[in-house]
């Protein structure tokens, strides 16, 4: 099965944490990830974060956005900016999710998500990480 994924799914999957072992799981038990551009950018901030609050150094922050570059590049996908102020328009969703939950529509995959808002908002196309694997 392919996937939309946002980016706390990505940063739970290369980061050590509470998460880990559910994106790992999920990672196991699907095909394609599939995200739109503007991950990149919300990873890098992410890393950022952990940057300075020194719980990763720069080469381990380095390290983790090259292979997380280079396990996704396949699955990167523009995203129709007119699709994604449809849906801002529609709910209170920021326009960053609803480019996720954008790219979910127009492929036609369940968008994996642990952000309960973005579930509530569009239950026809976002799913939690443990809801996708029970259902499998």
């Amino acid at each position: 099965m392919n996937v939309v994924v946002d980016t706390n799914i990505v940063a739970y999957y290369w980061l050590p944490g509470a998460h880990t072992e559910s994106a790992v799981s999920l990672r196991r038990h699907t095909d394609e990830w599939y995200v739109p551009t503007l991950w990149r950018s919300e990873f890098r901030n992410v890393l950022a974060r952990y940057l300075r609050a020194g719980v990763i150094g720069l080469a381990q922050a380095s390290a983790l956005i090259r292979s997380a570059e280079a396990e996704l590049v396949n699955g990167e996908r523009d995203v129709d900016s007119v699709a994604v102020m449809d849906l801002v328009a529609k709910s209170a969703c920021s326009a960053y999710d609803c480019e996720f939950v954008a790219l979910a529509k127009s492929m036609g995959y369940p968008l994996v998500t642990e952000d309960t808002r973005i579930v509530r908002t569009f239950p026809e196309t976002a799913v939690t990480m443990d809801d996708l694997l029970a259902g499998q």
